[in-house]
């Protein structure tokens, strides 16, 4: 069991099902070379089942971490060393995720309930593979939301050696509300998640939950090791193009819309000559001039578009109608 201190990612993109996808992920990688970015979270019980597929990436996402889904300790530690056997930087279990589908497989948010199981599944995970393994859960759930509560559940993933926890910070009610209105309704509390730093000292903690600024982000930073956006990500990514010259501080110079534009397109040209579909990328690009003049007549043409061959063009088509208004 490993319990040393894992560095925590100053910035992350959260896991988003139908979102973090290789394609996406692609993209992200002409906004941001520092940022930690994440898959959609992946079933245990699929990679068991021999669908490796579901975990193929391009070399150039690195640094990639995979989410697992699961409950069964034997079955996580299996597709946690498939993963490391792929390359993948970094193992994550989800343990937030309140959805329906996720609960009838009693993991995601339903492992809230039983903390020391959560623990037997990390310390499985962590036996099986050499690289780190990571947490993303919640404050709590339902009325299982005190401070004593989140006490409890933090200090059982840390008691397990996990020394790197990504905290929703908002519960989530595993009944009544949809996932969207389990990502908005129940109140944020980041005061609750600093209080954990200071109560384990020892573990990097990385803060998730209504950021949409880095402004936002580096406040954070004064409190936690890490910040992880997700939402924010699909209305705006071109927060991604501050991240490494803001946050990182390595002197990248903060790309121009129109370069990233320039550069998506030669990718998509690329993608499609070893037979992708532009729709898989393009989608990512859609609120790439949010808050632009013009943003709106780019946004309308490339959806109309998405289904067309020659993707390249159809972007910088896009982009014509968007400097014109």
């Amino acid at each position: 069991m490993k319990t040393d201190f894992q560095k925590a990612d100053l910035f992350a993109v959260a896991p988003m099902v139908d979102v973090t996808t290789s394609t996406f992920r692609r993209i992200a990688r002409l906004f941001t070379k520092k940022a930690m970015l994440y898959t959609e979270m992946i079933a245990a019980d699929a990679i068991v089942h021999g669908k490796d597929e579901l975990l193929e990436f391009d070399p150039g996402e690195q640094p990639l971490t995979l989410q697992l889904g699961g409950s069964d300790p034997e079955k996580l530690a299996f597709a946690a060393k498939a993963g490391e056997r792929l390359g993948y930087s970094v193992i994550n279990l989800n343990a937030g995720c309140p959805s329906d589908k996720v609960q009838s497989g009693a993991f995601g948010a339903v492992m809230m309930k039983d903390p020391e199981h959560l623990a037997d599944c990390i310390k499985a995970m962590q036996d099986a593979v050499s690289i780190p393994v990571t947490v993303k859960t919640r404050i709590g759930y339902d009325d299982c939301d005190s401070f004593e509560f989140t006490q409890k559940l933090i200090g059982a993933i840390h008691d397990a050696g996990c020394r790197h926890i990504i905290v929703h910070a908002r519960k989530c009610w595993l009944n009544g509300l949809s996932p969207k209105e389990n990502r908005t309704k129940p109140p944020l509390d980041y005061s609750r998640v600093y209080a954990l730093k200071e109560i384990f000292p020892d573990t990097a903690f990385t803060i998730n939950g209504g950021i949409t600024s880095i402004e936002q982000c580096k406040e954070h930073l004064k409190h936690v090791d890490g910040v992880m956006l997700g939402r924010e990500i699909i209305d705006n990514p071109y927060i991604m193009a501050e991240v490494d010259a803001k946050l990182f501080n390595n002197g990248s110079l903060i790309k121009a819309r129109e370069q990233i534009l320039q550069e998506a397109a030669e990718l998509i040209k690329s993608y499609e000559d070893h037979g992708g579909k532009f729709r898989y990328m393009g989608q990512h690009l859609l609120n790439l001039f949010s808050g632009c003049q013009g943003a709106r007549a780019y946004r309308r043409y490339l959806s109309e578009h998405l289904g067309d061959a020659h993707g390249e063009e159809v972007l910088l088509k896009a982009f014509s109608f968007c400097k014109r208004s």
